[in-house]
């Protein structure tokens, strides 16, 4: 993180370069996390509360506290890590404070939310669901835009050197 608060980014091609690949294996992540919603669920509610709930019609269990709290005790660390890393990297660069403040807030209320969303279709209400379906959007999205911003901003700093 230095180099971004020393200036050195413009003078550290391999370093730049590191951070460019690292950004490219988090949009692998991306997609997959994309892809494992949408092999899950789709858009509709009604796919999210087959999935929580279980599905008669298509045989499907509901899902199990324990399952389901296997799953958070993960996501809940590497998304925090993620969000964290991808945060800090976007402090770095040269996008005003207010950006750099709603921007982060929203990405880590879209990980929070998209991970108890989950919880509340299954445990509260099936209503839920429509939360669920926003909070996985504004979680993709954000982190979409942090990847393109962060990205965006090293690219500019490659041809300054």
């Amino acid at each position: 993180m230095r180099f971004f608060v020393t200036g050195e980014q413009n003078r550290q091609l391999l370093l730049n370069s590191l951070i460019l690949m690292f950004l490219g294996y988090i949009l692998l992540l991306w997609i997959s996390n994309g892809l494992m919603y949408f092999h899950k669920m789709d858009l509709t509610p009604v796919s999210v509360v087959n999935y929580y709930l279980g599905s008669e019609q298509d045989f499907a269990q509901p899902k199990s506290y324990q399952s389901m709290l296997e799953v958070s005790h993960y996501h809940v660390f590497s998304m925090g890590l993620l969000v964290l890393t991808l945060t800090h990297l976007m402090i770095m660069t040269n996008l005003s404070v207010l950006v750099k403040i709603w921007l982060s807030a929203l990405v880590y209320l879209s990980a929070i939310a998209d991970e108890v969303a989950g919880w509340l279709v299954r445990f509260v209400h099936p209503d839920f669901a429509y939360f669920k379906i926003a909070s996985f959007l504004m979680l993709e999205i954000s982190l979409a835009t942090l990847i393109i911003l962060v990205s965006i901003s090293l690219l500019y700093a490659r041809r300054k050197m």
